[in-house]
């Protein structure tokens, strides 16, 4: 019998959602590391991630009854942690970097010099020292996966400027990793 990954610990969900407190704790325990893991990606603030985090499990646990197994429990928990976290730094007013007037048409670069492999180290120190607005987006690409259309949604900005985001903070990471 093949099982659908949807259901992935949908015993512990069920019983969460009739309010059974130590499958609750289980559910948590099993998420909360990889939780916190996209948190600090995203926000950079060990306090700021974890409250984030908190609040990303009260809002889930109170809307348990709106999970409906059309993904994961693990990538619906994650999206309400990216939802927060996004919320959270536009409250502190930090956004993508903005855009000129007008918007650049990105073309597909055919004769791209090969990237010599780089210390992980390197590019750690390299996303770490560049403006928020460009981390968010290399996060939400690179490090979550998600496509330039969904990262338009998420953020509230076009695909152009998700696409052009992505492309300026690519070129900024190489530029200071060349630099370490």
């Amino acid at each position: 019998m093949e099982t659908n990954i949807r259901f992935t610990h949908k015993t512990l969900v069920e019983k969460c959602k009739t309010g059974h407190s130590s499958s609750q704790y289980q559910l948590y325990s099993l998420y909360v590391d990889a939780m916190y893991n996209i948190g600090m990606r995203m926000l950079g603030s060990k306090e700021d991630a974890e409250d984030v985090v908190q609040d990303s499990f009260v809002d889930a646990f109170k809307n348990l009854s709106k999970f409906k197994y059309e993904s994961t429990f693990g990538a619906w928990l994650k999206r309400i942690v990216i939802n927060k976290s996004i919320n959270h730094l536009k409250a502190k007013r930090i956004l993508a970097v903005p855009m000129e007037d007008h918007e650049y048409h990105l073309k597909e670069e055919i004769n791209e010099e090969p990237i010599a492999a780089v210390d992980i180290k390197k590019v750690k120190a390299g996303m770490a020292q560049l403006p928020n607005g460009y981390k968010q987006i290399m996060n939400l690409y690179l490090i979550e996966g998600y496509d330039h259309k969904e990262i338009s949604e998420i953020l509230d900005i076009s695909t152009a400027t998700s696409k052009s985001q992505y492309h300026r903070a690519k070129k900024k990471l190489v530029e200071i990793i060349n630099e370490l």
